[in-house]
């Protein structure tokens, strides 16, 4: 008698079911549905407009900021719906942190203060100043910033390059020790060198985070990513390892925007 191996399913660290975002009467995101595996980097690529950066804002509940917005669908981190009525939204994001496409230090804190700023968030929880010493080293060092600005982390973040600017939001973001960390086109408005630095970083955070990335750039979606999803006009078109994304897409809107066709 020949027995049947039976592999339980692994559960995604993020599931998006139907989601819809609108601005207003505009429907931006339609329909998505994916899973978002723990411990890897899964990269959303697509056209301009396409709806890929509102899709990662619905991902931490930042969509919801502005006004007119509205989500439909759900979206679970670790089983739980982030959307539920009784989730608070600022919770949400000391789990699922975000860094932008610009480089955002506030420009009138230090460079310590700025890693910490998350922490004040926490409440009642916050943690002393000597253990946000530690935690703002240790994120510091998560982001390979640490040995460029130890010496200087009383001076003002507005004096870094733009480089270590994005590197220090990411530093930011990690301070809260979220489980998922999501990235919007984090090396768009940065030289080449700035750019590997970013990607280099992001390919030894996967060791312990979840990673998103928005990136109009598809060799570096093919150099740093796990999983790729494609977007199209709102939908997603398709999602598959990034190999099989890059060399062997189902769909033929897939490939001819690999290959350069449009967008």
């Amino acid at each position: 008698m020949t027995r049947s191996l039976v592999v339980p399913e692994i559960m995604p660290r993020v599931r998006v079911s139907a989601l819809d975002a609108y601005f207003g009467s505009a429907h931006a995101v339609k329909g998505v549905s994916m899973r978002i595996v723990d411990r890897q980097v899964t990269a959303i690529i697509g056209p301009s407009g396409c709806g890929k950066s509102t899709f990662l804002r619905c991902l931490n509940r930042m969509h919801e900021t502005v006004p007119t917005a509205r989500v439909e669908g759900g979206v679970e981190l670790d089983g739980r719906d982030i959307y539920a009525r009784d989730v608070n939204a600022i919770a949400v994001r000391t789990h699922i942190g975000m860094v932008f496409q610009r480089p955002t230090p506030f420009p009138t804190m230090s460079i310590r203060d700025n890693v910490a700023a998350g922490l004040r968030v926490l409440g009642a929880a916050r943690p002393s100043r000597a253990q946000t010493d530690e935690i703002v080293e240790k994120s510091l060092v998560r982001a390979a910033l640490w040995n460029e600005v130890k010496d200087r982390l009383s001076t003002s973040a507005i004096g870094l390059s733009g480089g270590q600017q994005q590197r220090l939001c990411i530093a930011r973001a990690l301070a809260t020790e979220p489980r998922v960390l999501l990235l919007d086109e984090p090396t768009a408005s940065l030289d080449p060198l700035s750019t590997q630095a970013i990607e280099e970083l992001v390919y030894a955070l996967r060791r312990d985070t979840t990673i998103v990335i928005v990136t109009h750039n598809m060799q570096q979606a093919a150099r740093i990513s796990d999983s790729t999803a494609f977007f199209l006009n709102g939908e997603l078109v398709e999602m598959d390892t990034t190999n099989d994304i890059f060399t062997a897409p189902r769909d033929a809107r897939t490939e001819a925007y690999i290959t350069g066709r449009f967008g």
